[in-house]
C-alpha cells in the first residue's frame, strides 16, 4: 500500500493535481449532480447506455472519476487511481466520440490530449506536495523500522 501512495514533494505533481482536478470536476458534477447545466446522473446513464450503448458499470465509472476522482484529485486522495480513471475516460472519449471530430475545439479531442498531459505523469509518479496520499506514507512510514522502509529511487 505504501507503494501505491508513495511521491514526492512535487509542487510541480500538487500544480498537475489541482488543476486537473478542478477542470474536470464541473464535468463530472454535470453528470453525477445535474449541475452547471448538465443533465444529472439518471439521464446521464441512460445517454451512456442506451444512447451510446456502453456497459451500465462503465457509464458509472465514467461519471465517478470525473466527479469523485476530480475531488480525490484535488485533495490527493489514492492520487495515481484518480488520475488514471481520468485519464482512462480521456482515452475513451477520444476513441468512442471526439476522435472522428478531429483535433480543434469545439468537439475534437485536444481538450482531452491535454488531461491526458496532466494525468499520465500524476499516474507514473503520485500526487506531489501537500497530498493526502503523502500525509499517509509518512504517517505509516513512521510505524517501521528504517531498514523495512523502501530504498528511495
Amino acid at each position: 500500500m505504501i507503494r501505491f501512495l508513495e511521491t514526492d514533494d512535487s509542487s510541480t505533481r500538487l500544480f498537475q493535481r489541482v488543476v486537473l482536478g478542478l477542470v474536470i470536476f464541473p464535468h463530472g458534477a454535470q453528470k453525477l449532480l445535474g449541475w452547471f447545466g448538465g443533465r444529472g446522473l439518471e439521464a446521464t446513464l441512460s445517454g451512456f447506455t442506451t444512447g451510446m450503448g456502453l456497459p451500465w458499470l462503465l457509464a458509472l465509472l465514467v461519471i465517478l472519476a470525473e466527479s469523485v476522482g476530480a475531488l480525490m484529485l484535488v485533495a490527493g486522495v489514492l492520487s495515481r487511481l484518480a488520475a488514471l480513471g481520468i485519464a482512462s475516460v480521456m482515452v475513451g472519449a477520444i476513441v468512442t466520440v471526439h476522435g472522428q471530430h478531429g483535433f480543434f475545439a469545439p468537439d475534437g479531442f485536444e481538450y482531452h490530449l491535454l488531461a491526458l498531459g496532466l494525468a499520465l505523469p500524476l499516474v507514473v509518479t503520485g500526487g506531489g506536495r501537500l497530498s493526502v496520499d503523502r500525509a499517509l506514507v509518512r504517517r505509516l512510514s513512521a510505524g517501521r523500522a528504517p531498514s523495512a522502509l523502501p530504498a528511495a529511487g
